[in-house]
């Protein structure tokens, strides 16, 4: 027993040994890896200058943008298309999506269209959002960057989708992309796309969309606020029991000096049908299925921002107001109806209205109406092009006889009236009295880049639906849009150019026959065959469809006061849509340009102006070009205030076949006189 106790006690001491052996060998092993306090280790260490170059270079690579000419953008829908807010002459599109029937593309290409050289580019950078369609943007509260948000990306056949949820700033100068994060408690809105973003003050306002998933549509209704200022999204909180609009995607969402305006809209909403058979009780079963909705209502969102002695972070009061339904609004209802804004008003083109004759099939009703909407007179206003009139030259040389003269009165009625605004505020050098221009600045100064002529048609773009719209210097520019036949979706590959002010032909920019339909025809010829066997039966789902039609219309209104006729009622909204005519301002005659328009009113705006800067402040603080400008911007808001109904004059004398109205005291002001025989030759 003894000898076995010794026995195992020395094995013990030795596996002891043995592990002190190891652990000396390990440390051994660590202190020669060790590089000694004395031994020049610069070499080995790393360069920390060299590193934040790289990275520096890596951001660099990242963030650079290239630009090159380009063709013009492949044929694409649910783009998003803006006027540039800091250029004059430039257009931007990004993103979109094409279905040829077999395979979905989406894009991330950011193109720029330069005006006057007729020129597209395309621009590039690593650090630019994801392809994506669906989604919105619009330019910044007080600055001239361009936001985005959201919008939708699916694989090529379509078997996955998602929607997005981030939020990015392009600079439209430099063409950067900069991905922003949201600093609010808030953080951002839910993903969606179809959803409507538009601009106020500092403010970025997020309204409506959609979310699609396996199962189901969902449709929102939820409101988003962004202060470009503080860098943070909030969802202002409503006055209780108060009223919004229904959930709806595809809307239009308008800026207004005091908020945003919304019109229109479509979704999906559930309701019960007859199951078809009935039971052995006599009663038919029904079911639930979504029926689709095109809105027709109105709403203006009331903007309060905080007051300038407010806490920091004080959030903007609110609300929603409904607004009775429109005069005149598109008959009948159609959904992909895109508007673009223009110096208060709202310009509408194409749509599309559906008439759902059952379950597997519907027949599609496409327009290519071009609207005037004026958003403060609640008031649709068809817009038909008109060829251009031609001028003798007698009345050519009369007319600028006339404004010549006019031009010496009118110099100094300005000089008189500008005198008391003068004594009380004197001017500076810079801004010394100076002959007034009867026309506008700089703005209608041509520019020095010759522009390319483009073939002109007098005719409206093919019918569709979803175009993408942007104004530009008083011109509307119409890209692409979608078009249905059967079961084949073509997406026109194509843009247009309107003079809003004109309206003298549509300017083709490019146009390309569109691609071929990759998708089974079967289906088409056999939707084709039923509508002749069963065409009888189309009539009557028409029928049907109108009364639905009309139901939706009610419903999307207000409850108005009970009145016997709806003549009446509409009657009564052109009284008080027309009333603005009649305010005592100058006036704008038939076939007169907004430069001479300007040139014969001049002095009076300028009177205006001055009285009312004499009762509100007393007369201090402006200096002449800026009661000139001021002056000018009220007649050009007068100009196009009153445009809708000018043509319509126009329109009137021309096919009377009046020739141009001359006023008896512009003529005597021109030529000396205006009485005599030779007035009545």
């Amino acid at each position: 027993m003894a000898k076995d106790k010794k026995g195992k006690a020395a094995e013990k001491k030795a596996r002891v040994a043995q592990k002190a052996e190891k652990k000396a060998t390990q440390k051994e092993k660590k202190s020669k890896n060790k590089p000694k306090k004395d031994d020049d280790s610069d070499a080995e260490d790393v360069d920390l200058d060299a590193v934040l170059k790289e990275y520096a270079q890596q951001q660099e690579r990242f963030l650079k943008v290239t630009e090159a000419p380009s063709e013009p953008p492949s044929p694409r829908g649910s783009a998003t298309f803006l006027a540039s807010p800091a250029n004059d002459n430039e257009l931007f599109l990004f993103g979109g999506e094409h279905y040829n029937g077999a395979i979905a593309s989406f894009y991330n290409h950011l193109f720029v269209y330069n005006i006057n050289r007729d020129e597209w580019r395309l621009v590039t950078s690593p650090n630019s959002p994801l392809p994506r369609s669906g989604h919105a943007w619009c330019r910044g509260g007080n600055t001239k960057d361009i936001y985005l948000f959201g919008g939708e990306f699916s694989s090529p056949k379509q078997g996955t989708f998602y929607h997005y949820n981030d939020f990015w700033r392009l600079d439209p100068g430099s063409r950067e992309w900069t991905r922003v994060e949201s600093k609010g408690k808030d953080k951002s809105p839910p993903a969606r796309s179809g959803h409507r973003m538009t601009y106020f003050k500092n403010y970025i306002v997020l309204f409506g969309g959609f979310q699609d998933t396996s199962q189901t549509t969902k449709y929102l209704q939820d409101l988003w606020i962004y202060d470009c200022q503080t860098y943070a999204w909030h969802q202002p909180a409503l006055p209780p029991a108060s009223q919004k609009p229904d959930a709806r995607s595809s809307f239009s969402l308008l800026p207004h000096e005091n908020g945003a305006v919304l019109y229109g809209g479509y979704s999906r909403v559930k309701a019960s049908v007859a199951a078809g058979k009935q039971t052995k009780g006599g009663s038919g079963g029904s079911r639930m299925v979504l029926k689709p909705v095109v809105y027709q209502d109105t709403w203006f969102l009331r903007i309060t921002p905080p007051a300038a002695d407010a806490p920091p972070n004080t959030l903007p009061k609110v609300h929603w107001e409904r607004r009775k339904r429109p005069v005149n609004p598109p008959n009948p209802p159609r959904a992909g109806a895109t508007m673009a804004y223009h110096k208060g008003r709202g310009i509408m083109f194409g749509g599309v209205h559906d008439v759902e004759e059952s379950e597997e099939g519907i027949d599609s009703e496409f327009f290519n109406q071009l609207l005037a909407w004026n958003i403060e007179r609640n008031r649709y206003f068809p817009l038909a092009l008109r060829r251009p009139r031609t001028q003798g030259k007698k009345q050519v040389a009369a007319a600028e006889r006339g404004r010549r003269g006019r031009g010496r009165a009118d110099e100094e009625e300005l000089l008189r009236n500008l005198a008391a605004l003068e004594a009380k505020a004197p001017l500076d050098a810079a801004d010394a009295p100076e002959v007034p221009e009867a026309t506008k600045p700089a703005e209608d100064e041509e520019d020095q880049v010759e522009k390319i002529e483009k073939p002109r048609i007098f005719e409206f773009p093919h019918p569709r639906f979803n175009a993408q719209l942007a104004v530009q210097d008083d011109v509307l520019y119409i890209f692409g849009g979608t078009f249905e036949k059967g079961d084949r979706e073509f997406t026109f590959d194509e843009m247009f150019a309107l003079d809003l002010g004109k309206l003298d032909g549509v300017k083709e920019i490019f146009r390309r026959e569109p691609e071929d339909w990759q998708g089974s025809e079967d289906e088409e010829s056999e939707d084709e065959d039923e509508d002749d066997e069963d065409g009888s039966d189309d009539e009557e789902a028409s029928d049907i469809a109108s009364t639905a039609a009309t139901s939706v219309s009610q419903l999307s209104t207000v409850t108005a006061e009970a009145q016997p006729e709806k003549e009446e009622e509409n009657t009564g909204t052109e009284e008080t849509a027309s009333s603005p005519l009649k305010d005592n301002l100058p006036h704008p005659r038939p076939f007169e340009s907004l430069r001479d328009f300007y040139a014969r009113t001049s002095v009076q705006w300028q009177e205006i102006v001055i009285d009312k800067l004499s009762r509100t402040y007393g007369g201090d603080g402006k200096s002449v070009k800026e009661v000139k400008k001021i002056a000018f911007d009220r007649a050009e808001e007068k100009w196009w205030d009153c445009r809708e109904e000018i043509m319509a004059l126009e329109d009137e004398q021309t096919e009377a076949g009046i020739g141009e109205v001359v006023s008896l005291g512009d003529k005597a002001a021109g030529d000396g006189g205006g009485s005599g025989v030779g007035r009545r030759r």
